[in-house]
């Protein structure tokens, strides 16, 4: 899990660059997926609460919702997933990226996992 992210406990990873938070998928969570092969995602200009639901992904195996830790406003969705989910498989930290939200609050990042005990919670 790559040391410049913070984690939640759903999985997700948060990037935060000033107050524009990038969220994908872990790794943890794409092994446990298996094969994702749709990707629905809330449209740019939706304002989110810390623990709301940013969208879904559907694998092979399951259909699993996608939260955000910190509040703000979707501001661009990686329509590269729309042709091709399986970018979340191949790179989840990198192409694979989910959306790019401007939080309105960063407090909550530092509350998330650093990457040492997110991988000694769930091998990442």
């Amino acid at each position: 899990a790559p040391a410049d992210a913070r984690y939640s406990e759903t999985h997700e990873w948060h990037k935060l660059d000033g107050d524009v938070l990038t969220l994908g998928l872990t790794q943890f969570a794409v092994n446990e997926l298996t094969d994702i092969t749709y990707v629905e995602i809330k449209p740019a200009g939706t304002k989110l609460t810390g623990g709301d639901t940013i969208g879904e992904v559907e694998s092979v195996k399951a259909t699993s919702d996608v939260y955000t830790a910190l509040p703000g406003e979707i501001i661009e969705v990686n329509d590269k997933l729309d042709e091709d989910p399986s970018l979340i498989n191949s790179d989840p930290y990198g192409a694979g990226w989910l959306v790019k939200i401007k939080a309105d609050d960063t407090s909550g990042f530092d509350a998330l996992m650093d990457s040492e005990t997110y991988s000694g919670q769930y091998d990442a």
